[in-house]
């Protein structure tokens, strides 16, 4: 079920957003500062590409205050624009039962994209 899902996310729009994540991903890793935040875009596009059968966890060991700095960076530098549309996308895709599946989707990409930093992406098994 998971692999039909991920396919038809993929055939709906989820091939681009990874697309554009992997883009902004390497886009950041040609600077050194920028490493870090593309790591994160990196785990980004990871997840939109297969989001079903997928969960976000944050790690015990998530590097503490580093993290959190991180995090209060990403966020300033435009990590809540990501999230935010995200949301968008996953209210409008909620409206349908047929959509809601896509919508949860959406809104797991939005608490991953609002604080990426010290999460992790394991599979639900």
């Amino acid at each position: 079920m998971n692999l039909l899902m991920n396919i038809l996310w993929l055939l709906l729009g989820g091939i681009f957003t990874a697309i554009e994540y992997l883009i902004a991903s390497f886009l950041m890793m040609i600077t050194i500062i920028g490493i870090p935040f593309g790591l994160q875009t990196l785990k980004m596009a990871l997840l939109a590409l297969y989001p079903f059968g997928k969960e976000v966890r944050s790690c015990p060991d998530s590097g503490g205050c580093l993290s959190i700095l991180m995090n209060i960076l990403w966020i300033f530098l435009g990590g809540i624009w990501i999230s935010l549309s995200h949301l968008v996308f996953g209210v409008l895709l909620s409206i349908t039962i047929i959509g809601l599946p896509f919508g949860i989707q959406h809104f797991k990409l939005a608490g991953l994209a609002l604080t990426p930093f010290g999460k992790e992406i394991i599979d639900k098994r």
